[in-house]
């Protein structure tokens, strides 16, 4: 991996880390981070400390005219402060964040003893154990919150999560798809009326990062108090498109989505299981689809049979649900594997 190139660190950001108290009078360095389309983040070096700092954008870097509000980042440092309760270690440590600059610093985490979940899948290094983990610590974040209704009240989100979310994935794609418009909409309906955890929105390989102690959840700008199926849902998503980035490591793929989706329901205890699995089964075809016909396509599918694939199973799921996230992967593996 090439090493990132130090760069002039943006006045706004020196600005907050002094306003923070996280860094004093003398002169700072930094590196800017690639990987976000959202936020511009840097690693910055004061007098201090290292820190990972990030300014989340108006306008997203994607091809689609698509933008939120910038205070999200206030609500992703609310996040990371209950998932730290929850469990320990699972996200990094807020350090401070500033309203008005819209500045999120928090402890920088080593790329030497935390590598990212996405590049590992892309070289088809599908741990089982590294998806169970996953698995059990979304669910513990969801069953602490859903104990502490509470929380709500400090995850007022509902328009940034349409905005950044329900819209440019399901309702941009129903425009698309015209003929599964009802349905789509329907599956926006059903979430926004699910409120009843803390979600981060953006439980992505490339927002996972796996160390000694297990996986590390970042990027949690689109943290919402809503439907917990959203997050598995959306997760789970990632392994199925992966089995076209590296068709040879299918098997493991699939092996790994069964055991993050098992782990995951072994720690539902706010709701009946069977419920929110129903949720996620019929919300993840739409994720799915968006994937190729919504405003953030997956940007490592090039290939027009490939999307076809996807577009043919996910219309499928769409058209009739079914109750059963294995069922998602029994018609995925029955298109990548006709035989």
């Amino acid at each position: 991996m090439t090493e990132p190139v130090a760069a002039p660190v943006p006045e706004e950001f020196v600005q907050a880390l002094r306003e923070l108290g996280l860094a004093g009078a003398e002169p700072v360095s930094g590196v800017p981070l690639t990987g976000g389309v959202s936020s511009d983040i840097w690693r910055i070096d004061t007098g201090r400390g290292r820190v990972c700092a990030k300014r989340a954008l108006s306008k997203l870097r994607v091809a689609a005219d698509w933008r939120a509000p910038i205070e999200r980042n206030l609500y992703e440092a609310r996040w990371m402060q209950v998932a730290q309760e929850a469990a320990p270690g699972c996200t990094a440590r807020v350090l401070g964040q500033h309203p008005r600059l819209g500045v999120l610093v928090m402890s920088y985490l080593e790329p030497s003893q935390y590598r990212l979940w996405k590049e590992a899948l892309r070289d088809g290094r599908a741990e089982i154990e590294t998806a169970r983990a996953v698995g059990r610590v979304l669910a513990r974040i969801h069953a602490f919150s859903a104990a502490r209704p509470q929380l709500a009240a400090e995850f007022a989100t509902d328009a940034i999560f349409f905005d950044i979310r329900l819209e440019p994935y399901l309702l941009a794609t129903a425009k698309r798809h015209p003929d599964l418009a009802r349905q789509l909409e329907a599956l926006v309906a059903t979430t926004q009326a699910n409120a009843v955890a803390l979600v981060h929105g953006d439980v992505s390989p490339k927002n996972i990062l796996v160390g000694a102690a297990g996986p590390v959840l970042i990027d949690a700008e689109c943290a919402w108090w809503g439907d917990p199926a959203f997050d598995i849902a959306f997760c789970l998503n990632h392994l199925l498109l992966k089995c076209l980035w590296n068709p040879g490591a299918t098997d493991a793929f699939l092996a790994s989505f069964e055991a993050l989706g098992t782990a995951y329901l072994e720690g539902v205890e706010w709701e009946a299981r069977a419920a929110l699995e129903q949720r996620a089964a019929a919300l993840l075809p739409g994720l799915f689809l968006a994937r190729v016909d919504g405003k953030s396509p997956v940007e490592y599918l090039h290939d027009d049979a490939d999307r076809e694939r996807v577009r043919r199973v996910a219309r499928a799921l769409i058209a009739r649900p079914v109750p059963r996230l294995q069922s998602i992967a029994a018609a995925w593996r029955a298109e990548l594997d006709p035989s």
